[in-house]
C-alpha cells in the first residue's frame, strides 16, 4: 500500500516521521478516514470540511491546499482500488496520507455498555487522541461483545467509539443529539438526509424498550446490532434493512457521479 508524507509518495513501510513529533508523543493532531470505492473517494469534501473544523478548534495550522494536492496525487498513484484513505495532520507539522485495507465486520454485532465521560473541550474535534475510545472497545471485547456503547456516568447513551448509534422504537428511528457531546458523523448526516430521524437523548435504562439498533460510520455503513448487554434485538430488523439499502444506493450514486465528472 502507498502513502504520502508532505507530498513524498512511497510504500507505507518506508515512510517515517520524527519520534519527537507531538502527534506521536501527545496524540496532538487531527485525522479523517475516507472510504474509496474503485479508486473514487466517497464524501471526500465532507471529510475535508470536518477536518478543517477540527484543525481550527484545535488551534492547529494546516496547509489544506497542499494537503488536497498531495491526497489527489496519492489517489492517482494508487489507481482504481477498494480501500481506505487515512489523512492525518500532526502538531509537528506533518501532513500524512495512507492507503489502507478496508476493515471487515461481522454481519451483526453485540455491544457492551461502557461508562465514558466526553471531554468537552474536544467537542466536534476528530483528534488523534483516541486512546480512550480504543480502551472502551477493548473493555467491550473483554466483556464478550464486539464493540462498546458509550454511556455517560449519569446514564445517557452516546455513541460507539468510532460510530454513531441509531435505534428503532415502535417503527420510528432515533439517534442521540450532537448536543450530547458526540461527533458529527458524516454517515450519520447522510442517513438523516435520507430518513426521518428524531434526535433524542436516551437514558440507558430505556435500551430494554427498543426494537432494533445499528451503528453507522464510513466503513460500517449501517451495521446491525443483535444485542446490547443482555438485551437481544432483531438484527437486521426491517428499518435497519431499509436504511442499509438506501444508504448503499446513495453511496453508489455519489461515487458514480464523482467518477463521471473526473
Amino acid at each position: 500500500m502507498l502513502g504520502s508524507i508532505d507530498g513524498a509518495i512511497a510504500e507505507v513501510a518506508e515512510l517515517t516521521i520524527s519520534v519527537t513529533d507531538e502527534g506521536l508523543i501527545r496524540g496532538d493532531g487531527v485525522f479523517e478516514v475516507v472510504r474509496i470505492y474503485g479508486g473514487v473517494p466517497f464524501a471526500l469534501e465532507d471529510h475535508y470540511t470536518r477536518m478543517e473544523g477540527s484543525a481550527e478548534r484545535s488551534h492547529l495550522e494546516v496547509d489544506f491546499a497542499a494537503l488536497r494536492a498531495e491526497v489527489a496525487a496519492l489517489l492517482e498513484a494508487t489507481g482504481p482500488v477498494d480501500a481506505a484513505l487515512r489523512v492525518m495532520c500532526t502538531r509537528g507539522g506533518r501532513r500524512i496520507a495512507l492507503i489502507e485495507k478496508v476493515a471487515q465486520f461481522p454481519e451483526t454485532i453485540a455491544l457492551a455498555p461502557i461508562t465514558y465521560s466526553p471531554t468537552r473541550v474536544l467537542d466536534g474535534v476528530k483528534t488523534l487522541s483516541y486512546g480512550a475510545n480504543m480502551l472502551c472497545t477493548r473493555l467491550a471485547r473483554e466483556a464478550g461483545a464486539f464493540e462498546a456503547l458509550l454511556v455517560t456516568p449519569h446514564g445517557r447513551v452516546l455513541e460507539a467509539p468510532t460510530s454513531s448509534f441509531f435505534y428503532v422504537r415502535e417503527g420510528r428511528l432515533f439517534t442521540p443529539p450532537l448536543d450530547d457531546h458526540i461527533l458529527a458523523s458524516i454517515t450519520r448526516r447522510w442517513i438523516m438526509e435520507l430518513f426521518e430521524v428524531e434526535e433524542r437523548s436516551m437514558p440507558v435504562e430505556e435500551l430494554s424498550g427498543i426494537d432494533e439498533a445499528f451503528l453507522a460510520s464510513t466503513f460500517k455503513e449501517a451495521l446491525p446490532v443483535h444485542a446490547i448487554g443482555d438485551i437481544e434485538l432483531t438484527a437486521p430488523g426491517p428499518v435497519t434493512r431499509e436504511v442499509a439499502a438506501k444508504l448503499g444506493e446513495r453511496i453508489a450514486a455519489e461515487v458514480g457521479a464523482s467518477a463521471a465528472s473526473s
